[in-house]
């Protein structure tokens, strides 16, 4: 046991500074995001909770939690990490069975997507489910890097992306289970796996998905909605017109902090998936403006640590992380702007939710434990073995 040591030795022919850059952003996003979450949410937390604070407290106590998380895989050796990677991947599929046990797990609107923890509130096993997704398909495929071509078998990382995202359907998260799956494809599409796999599977998942719908009316009304967005307007689109109209009401400069949006309650609990219609009303295009460049150079930074990294498996896994962290982003914005159908997806940094901050700041930890990785004969991200 005296040998033992999960954190990172720091040879200084391996290790270089953590990118100071891409800590500030992670701040930045953060920082605006518990602001924007006051505001937002002062009116519900009055209204069900008599404390305007309630969710922006709940918040700042998840993020205290997150951030000790950030910390230990922004220092864990990754060659330790990959040694416990199979009790994350188990221990997150174990979390989503308990959703399933009477007495443990959470049902809202016929879902079941938490677990009841004591003295504190509701945890989302989803959130870890993408966490461990994106390390064991990078672990996969960097064992896979230096196979022969007849050797190479994506099989295993086929059925774990199916396992990840078929357990997160089986709870009624549709929009969750296609978000992993779309993420995990992504990862599929960057390691290298041949263009002609992707047919087969899309094949078999259009169908999939397409029955999927069908077999839930509110997911039907969701579609019908997105494409009627003129009618039912107090009903199916009631939420999403509201938030369109807080993104044109915010003008070019805002309305200003605390006003209009949260007084008026154009939507019902707009701490959650509609947060950046908040955010958008309150600074207005020009506040949209600056979290898009924020966004931008997050995403520009994620993209150049993956590519200086020289261990492949935490290149490819910085690489996935960041880029769920923006594509999620985009979706959300999309959501709030009409552009995509209502899916349930939360804004990262921003919108009330404990276990979706613990685990983005877990993933912002581990690509800044990538940036302190030296270039070396594995930068082979997007090069060498790029896409065939």
């Amino acid at each position: 046991m005296h040998n033992f040591n999960f954190f990172a030795e720091k040879p200084s022919s391996t290790y270089r500074k953590s990118d100071s850059h891409f800590l500030i952003l992670v701040i930045l996003l953060w920082g605006i995001g518990i602001v924007t979450l006051y505001f937002c949410s002062m009116t519900y937390g009055l209204r069900f909770h008599q404390n305007p604070f309630h969710s922006t407290q709940r918040q700042l106590v998840s993020s205290f939690i997150g951030l000790l998380f950030m910390i230990f895989f922004a220092v864990i050796d990754i060659k330790k990490l990959r040694k416990i990677l199979p009790f994350i991947v188990l221990g997150s599929l174990f979390l989503c069975i308990l959703t399933f046990i009477p007495g443990i797990g959470v049902e809202r609107n016929g879902a079941r997507r938490w677990i009841r923890i004591p003295y504190f509130s509701t945890f989302q096993p989803s959130e870890a489910i993408k966490f461990s997704m994106v390390l064991y398909l990078a672990n996969l495929f960097d064992k896979q890097r230096n196979c022969l071509e007849e050797e190479r078998s994506d099989f295993p990382a086929v059925i774990g992306l199916v396992v990840f995202g078929g357990i997160v359907f089986a709870q009624q998260d549709f929009s969750t289970g296609i978000f992993i799956i779309g993420s995990g494809l992504l990862l599929f599409f960057v390691s290298g796996v041949k263009l002609k796999m992707f047919i087969p599977l899309a094949g078999l998942a259009i169908p999939f998905f397409a029955l999927f719908i069908l077999l839930e009316p509110y997911r039907v009304n969701r579609i019908v909605g997105f494409l009627a967005p003129d009618s039912y307007e107090q009903t199916l689109n009631w939420q999403v017109n509201g938030a369109k109209r807080a993104i044109i009401d915010g003008g070019l400069f805002g309305q200003g902090i605390g006003t209009g949006l949260t007084k008026l309650g154009g939507v019902p609990e707009i701490q959650s998936d509609y947060i950046f219609a908040g955010w958008a009303e309150a600074m207005g295009l020009f506040g949209v403006a600056v979290y898009i460049a924020i966004l931008s150079a997050f995403a520009y930074r994620v993209i150049k640590i993956s590519l200086h990294c020289g261990n492949y498996f935490a290149a490819l896994s910085s690489f996935g992380f960041g880029m769920m962290i923006v594509l999620q982003s985009l979706v959300n914005i999309g959501v709030a702007g009409g552009v995509l159908p209502s899916t349930g997806i939360p804004l990262p940094f921003f919108s009330s939710g404990g276990s979706s901050i613990i685990f983005t700041l877990a993933m912002c930890g581990f690509i800044l434990n990538a940036s302190r990785i030296e270039e070396g004969n594995e930068f082979e991200i997007f090069y060498g073995e790029g896409i065939r």
